[in-house]
């Protein structure tokens, strides 16, 4: 149904077309209740208003890439992915995560080590090839786990499995440790009870 008085056709005042009044965003300031320019001339506007303050401010601008319907643009990598790639979201705009799979797994994991560690995953690679990549303990498998005092929180070093799950294991107790190498090199050292509860090594 028409409105009376509106017009058939209004003429953008930037982009000089005559459009019909669907093209014109609504203000009811105006006489005819639409805005000079078209939306199209809105939208190109404000996009180049942006572009000017984000420049001026030393930073980068990214450019609007045609997207094919059923896949979506990762801002990470840049890629431009099939949906089938990307993790559900049902309470974006679109639906879909703002990251794609590999990309989201990846600041998962840099999150991870942040919170838990206190480091980056650059700062742990940094440490992997101080190691040239292997364990600082037995010298021979691949460093994958970071072993943080747990006291502390201090990173100490990258171990492999067996070797961080060892630590685990005797509770990060010097002495313990101490007497077990001692033990594997012959050292059988029988304890002394001296109280309950309560034992004496020879020195």
């Amino acid at each position: 149904m028409e409105v009376v008085g509106e017009p058939k056709a209004k003429r953008c005042s930037r982009c000089k077309r005559d459009l019909s009044p669907a093209a014109f965003a609504r203000d009811r300031n105006r006489r005819d209740g639409l805005q000079p320019q078209c939306r199209e001339c809105v939208a190109e506007y404000g996009a180049a208003h942006y572009r000017r303050r984000r420049e001026a401010a030393g930073k980068t601008v990214r450019e609007k890439v045609a997207v094919p319907q059923g896949h979506k643009r990762c801002p990470d990598c840049g890629e431009i992915k099939s949906h089938s790639e990307w993790e559900r979201n049902p309470t974006s705009s679109d639906g879909w995560s703002s990251y794609c799979r590999v990309c989201r797994a990846a600041r998962n994991r840099e999150s991870y080590f942040k919170r838990k560690y206190g480091i980056s995953m650059t700062e742990r690679d940094a440490m992997l090839a101080e190691q040239f990549g292997i364990c600082c303990i037995c010298l021979a498998a691949s460093a994958e786990h970071v072993d943080h005092d747990h006291e502390t929180g201090r990173v100490r070093g990258v171990l492999c499995f067996s070797c961080n799950a060892a630590l685990g294991q005797f509770k990060d107790q010097p002495g313990v440790i101490r007497r077990a190498a001692a033990y594997v090199e012959g050292n059988v050292w029988k304890p002394t009870l001296v109280a309950p509860g309560v034992y004496q090594l020879p020195s």
